[in-house]
């Protein structure tokens, strides 16, 4: 009955989302209003409360965690957002973003390389950086522009968009999750230990996918050339997951995904230059040719060179500067009733290198000061709906893990599944992202539970996962992210914004259907990894 009652609120989120069609922001405050009073005047009766928080007054305990969810989606996840797509914003302003797709064709006139340049390679830069669409709308239009049928152009680029989701927005979901699994664990957040051990967990899980989906990509661009597209993807798929695990591993969840794409157009440039000789006439893509000096390409690149230098220099690259920046100006205080540690450094987190490097860029792009600050305003306003969302989502999280609900909907699910569960770990994430389009949201909605789980399960020791030792919790957390990002695939608002890219209105059942099989191959794959790892290798 308690895991029952518990779930109501994600019941109510899905059939608001997918059934009524009702918009993210309404949905996720709906669910938000009917989750408070379900915490208030139904759990209470069913003894769910954690023992923690005996004598407390449920009233309090509700309060205060919405005001925790609340100052959780405002710092860093929400500053993250607006920054991320400030910095893309700045790059359509000035009209460099028109450099820099010139620059991305101009770099091969070989038909598979070009299409696999563009949507794994430019498009995984495009998430790294800013995420939230910007890698399915921009290679789409491009490969439109070149001649591609909007239909290909549209579904190549949403099967793309999948291994860089995790780590989008300079690492926004998989620092949620980590923040998220460790409020679960211990009311605090991520130490930069649980947020490398989690990114590399993601990277690992995923590991077999960064080979499938650039040949799957190859091999949709041109079923002919079999033994080229899997030398190419086995090439671009080995330096793409070196350069994300050790990214993961070292430095933490904001890095894999810009780095690694980049070190990917890297090894698609080496592949071009010595094992593309001659092609036939199909094969080749035929784009005018035109010349970037340095100037015009570090003009370009400026906003995201400045921003990958940023991050670098107050990552554990630099440990001085890291030691310093993460000790100086730390808001750090206990959240009353719930007990809670909120901590936030104003001079170390994600967002700030990201603002940096986007106001000195443009500064170097010809935009005024007065023109970037109105620019950052309207980015803020037009993403208001979005705050909300998340504010409401984080909330949501926060007061069903501190009412005992999460752990109810956990035992529940561990009852159910029982040693299988970890198979089912990423299908869970997957559903959150194809209700939410998010997989932050996802994170937010399921992180805890996982971890939950995990406890349920007995899966809170240390352990060695293909080589890689740490804990079985994390492990499992780590799931959440891997699915989520195949539910991207799926995800009504991921579609969307590939039929608006595409001018394709009306057709977003067609775009499902075609990247359904994708999806569904993808949450099997992440389902025996997780469970290999666990019970197996």
């Amino acid at each position: 009955m308690a895991a029952i009652i518990s779930v109501i609120p994600i019941l109510l989120l899905f059939v608001l989302m997918m059934g009524l069609k009702v918009s993210g922001w309404k949905s996720a405050l709906v669910t938000l209003v009917v989750t408070i009073l379900l915490a208030l005047f139904v759990v209470p009766s069913i003894g769910i409360v954690p023992a923690k928080y005996a004598g407390a007054s449920i009233y309090g305990i509700a309060f205060w965690s919405v005001i925790e969810g609340f100052l959780k989606a405002c710092f860093p996840i929400i500053l993250i957002v607006i920054c991320a797509i400030f910095s893309y914003s700045i790059l359509c302003e000035t009209k460099e973003i028109e450099t820099i797709k010139a620059q991305f064709i101009q770099l091969t006139s070989d038909k598979g390389l070009l299409v696999l340049l563009l949507t794994w390679g430019f498009g995984g830069v495009l998430e790294g950086m800013a995420g939230f669409g910007t890698a399915v709308a921009i290679p789409a239009a491009i490969l439109i522009g070149l001649g591609f049928k909007p239909m290909f152009s549209a579904v190549i680029c949403l099967v793309a968009n999948t291994v860089a989701v995790g780590f989008g927005a300079v690492g926004l979901p998989a620092t949620t999750l980590a923040n998220e699994v460790a409020g679960e664990l211990t009311g605090g957040m991520a130490s930069h230990e649980m947020l490398c051990s989690i990114s590399t967990y993601i990277i690992i899980q995923l590991s077999l996918m960064f080979y499938i989906t650039p040949f799957f990509i190859l091999m949709m661009t041109d079923r002919t050339k079999l033994l080229k597209n899997v030398t190419l993807a086995f090439f671009v798929g080995t330096f793409s997951i070196l350069i994300q695990f050790l990214c993961a591993l070292f430095l933490g969840p904001e890095t894999p995904a810009i780095l690694g794409s980049v070190g990917s157009i890297i090894a698609m440039l080496i592949y071009n230059k010595l094992f593309i000789r001659h092609h036939a006439e199909n094969d080749v893509m035929y784009v005018e040719k035109k010349k970037f000096g340095f100037a015009k390409t570090f003009r370009a690149w400026s906003v995201y060179g400045f921003i990958i230098f940023f991050i670098l220099i107050s990552s554990k690259i630099c440990p001085d500067i890291n030691a310093l920046l993460k000790s100086t100006l730390v808001t750090k205080f206990q959240i009353p009733v719930i007990g809670n540690t909120f901590s936030f450094s104003w001079l170390s987190n994600a967002g700030l290198m990201v603002f940096l490097g986007a106001i000195i860029g443009g500064l170097i792009q010809g935009m005024s000061i007065g023109r970037l600050m109105k620019l950052l305003g309207k980015t803020a306003y037009n993403l208001q709906k979005t705050a909300l969302t998340i504010c409401c989502l984080v909330a949501l999280a926060s007061l069903m893990n501190n009412t005992g609900m999460t752990l109810a909907i956990a035992t529940g699910l561990v009852a159910i599944t029982g040693v299988a569960y970890p198979f089912f770990a990423p299908l869970i994430g997957s559903i959150g992202t194809f209700v939410t389009g998010s997989a932050t949201s996802a994170n937010i909605l399921f992180g805890k539970l996982q971890a939950a789980a995990a406890g349920q399960l007995g899966l809170v020791n240390d352990a060695n996962f293909f080589g890689v030792s740490g804990n079985e919790t994390n492990w499992i957390a780590a799931a959440n992210c891997a699915g989520s990002e195949g539910g991207k695939l799926i995800s009504p608002q991921s579609i969307a914004i590939a039929t608006a890219a595409c001018d394709m209105e009306g057709q977003d059942g067609d775009i499902m259907r075609k990247t359904l099989p994708f999806a569904i191959f993808w949450i099997l794959m992440n389902g025996l990894m997780v469970f290999l790892g666990l019970h197996v290798i």
